[in-house]
């Protein structure tokens, strides 16, 4: 079911000439409302009124996540605070987080575009949405129920957690569709199991699901588990939340790109050089009708595949393949975004650590794990057990509390973590995704 028609079902040509319009008007707008930008386009000597064509795009110099951190906390909004009525973050690569704003306008956009995704998935007005991505600067919980009431559908605002409850809901009230990361619809459906609930026999017909990698042997699981449909969303905070690309029911091949808003290039993450479709390399998006927090060319550092094969459901936007990897080296996390930095700087700020460690991923059952190795001093490790399992939990605290996720810290004698000539191999991934 399309949403939008006019839009999401426009010819290639109109579409272009839509997206060239607005990528001219927005680039005007940032050169003289930010800072930031007027400095980065005269640096690279490039000006707006150079924008002739969409392939004049690629002229424009990449927006980072670094100039996020570096205009932290509204350096780069494009409007007066005073237009500004939300306000959403996520983690930095210093724990600094970015920061998002959004107009009046802007959460209409918004809205309308997480209702697009759900219609993709085939939820009308007449389904009951179980929501339980988290609500609060995360852009899941909110994005997801807003775009489900813009539709028209009822939603249930669960949030995250409490998962027993989450089972109780889903068997009482009769919810239709569910929206929450992949591996939390296998906790669900293994914690339903061991309460004694058929989590088969329940409503729910289909999934929308994302904020995390997960492969097509998980998709076929939690369809099994959950006997529902179960589709891919994709969206990051900085450009506007979820709901910048969505797999549609009837293709299930990749993710729509809502190009009448984004518009989206590959780019080889070495050079920097625009890539055709079809070739893998990182994604970059361009904002073309954000109002509060414009981007240009923002580097996503997701690693994917454009295809601009025609889709059996009527849209005529480009699809996106699942992202395969990153070209960074953050860690998602049950859907928190992590940075091995951010936990460097946790340890470093603690007495007897050892400027060492290791971080081992890996998934037990449905679940990301996170272990944390860290070398301590000779003295510290000559201590009593008690006092080095004293200050494991210190640290294992001091993790959740500034980064938001649970750690197993393990402190280890001096010298067992191994040394590199090059780049340190501070991560070691272990989910099969």
């Amino acid at each position: 079911m399309i949403y939008n028609e006019e839009f999401e079902a426009l010819p290639r040509e109109a579409l272009e000439a839509l997206q060239l319009k607005r990528l001219q008007h927005v680039a005007q707008r940032v050169y003289h409302t930010v800072g930031f930008y007027r400095k980065s386009f005269d640096q690279a000597g490039v000006n707006p009124d150079d924008i002739r064509t969409l392939d004049d795009l690629k002229n424009l110099p990449f927006t980072t996540r670094e100039d996020l951190r570096d205009n932290y906390p509204f350096g780069l909004f494009a409007v007066p605070m005073s237009s500004v009525v939300r306000m959403h973050a996520s983690s930095g690569t210093t724990g600094q987080s970015t920061v998002v704003g959004y107009t009046k306008r802007d959460i209409e956009t918004w809205s309308e575009l997480m209702a697009r995704c759900f219609a993709a998935a085939g939820v009308t007005r007449n389904d009951i949405v179980h929501n339980a991505y988290g609500y609060g600067l995360f852009t899941g919980g909110l994005g997801a129920h807003y775009g489900a009431e813009k539709l028209g559908a009822s939603v249930i605002p669960m949030s995250g957690g409490n998962t027993k409850r989450q089972i109780v809901i889903l068997q009482d009230f009769g919810p239709t569709a569910i929206c929450c990361t992949p591996s939390y619809a296998l906790t669900l459906a293994e914690a339903g199991a061991e309460m004694g609930v058929d989590m088969r026999s329940l409503k729910l017909r289909v999934g929308i699901l994302g904020a995390e990698p997960w492969s097509e042997k998980m998709r076929l699981e939690i369809e099994n588990k959950l006997n529902i449909m179960a589709l891919n969303i994709y969206g990051l905070s900085e450009v506007i939340g979820p709901g910048v690309s969505m797999e549609c029911a009837e293709g299930r091949e990749g993710m729509h790109i809502f190009e009448d808003h984004f518009i989206v290039e590959t780019i080889d993450p070495d050079s920097g050089d625009v890539l055709p479709p079809g070739e893998q390399g990182e994604l970059v998006f361009t904002t073309i009708t954000k109002e509060a927090f414009p981007l240009i060319r923002y580097r996503t550092r997701d690693i994917s595949r454009i295809s601009t094969a025609p889709c059996r459901c009527g849209r005529t936007f480009v699809r996106m393949e699942r992202v395969s990897g990153r070209s960074d080296d953050m860690l998602i996390i049950r859907g928190v975004n992590v940075f091995p930095s951010q936990i460097e700087s946790v340890l470093m700020g603690i007495e007897g650590l050892e400027p060492h460690y290791q971080l081992i991923v890996d998934r037990v059952e449905t679940l990301d794990t996170l272990e944390v190795r860290v070398e301590v001093s000779e003295s510290i490790f000559s201590d009593e057990i008690k006092a080095l399992q004293s200050l494991e939990k210190r640290i294992s605290k001091d993790l959740k509390d500034y980064l938001g996720v649970t750690a197993q810290v393990k402190l280890v004698e001096p010298k067992t973590i191994q040394r590199f000539e090059g780049k340190a191999q501070r991560v070691i991934d272990k989910r099969q995704i």
